[in-house]
């Protein structure tokens, strides 16, 4: 029996959880999603860094765009149910080898189990797209926080399979299988 409000196969564009909406990033984004991705509080573990400029931010959403027209499934714009009031980032992206998942909740809204809420919903739309491909995370070596989301999650630590996997920092694979070879 399906989990009400959970990820389905048929519109995985817009999803709600109990307490999320999930909208396929989009244009109209922008203003929301550079709040979150420019505020340093919302950034310590993001190899990249935080976004300076809506440009950046604008190309980073078209990056995410043309995931979701390539593969009809990549990162969502989190919404609290009702409100309309964005609170993070994430979902999955297809890779070659992996669906790579992530979650990015404003330090606003952390500890409150969103990140893990949003993670079940794209590990069940990953699973519907392509049940073959594990579901991994790439996280920081001192991201504690985000590890416990895994956890949660139910993937496992397999460690930092790539030495400089994001510009040399120390990034580990967590995954719900191990890697493949």
């Amino acid at each position: 029996m399906r989990e009400r409000g959970a990820a389905t196969d048929q519109e995985p564009r817009h999803l709600l959880t109990p307490r999320l909406d999930l909208r396929a990033v989009r244009p109209a984004d922008v203003a929301d999603l550079h709040r979150l991705a420019s505020d340093p509080r919302n950034s310590e573990h993001i190899p990249g860094g935080l976004l300076e400029s809506t440009a950046a931010t604008r190309a980073w959403l078209e990056r995410y765009r043309r995931g979701w027209e390539a593969n009809g499934l990549g990162y969502w714009t989190v919404r609290l149910r009702g409100t309309e009031a964005v609170i993070g980032v994430g979902g999955v992206e297809r890779r070659p080898a992996f669906w790579n998942l992530y979650y990015r909740i404003d330090a606003d809204h952390r500890g409150r189990g969103y990140a893990t809420e949003l993670g079940r919903a794209a590990q069940r739309a990953a699973a519907a797209a392509d049940p073959d491909l594990p579901v991994a995370a790439w996280i920081h070596a001192d991201n504690l926080a985000s590890q416990v989301v895994a956890r949660h999650l139910g993937l496992s630590d397999h460690g930092p399979l790539e030495p400089a996997h994001w510009k040399g920092e120390p990034m580990h694979y967590w995954a719900d299988r191990p890697p493949a070879g």
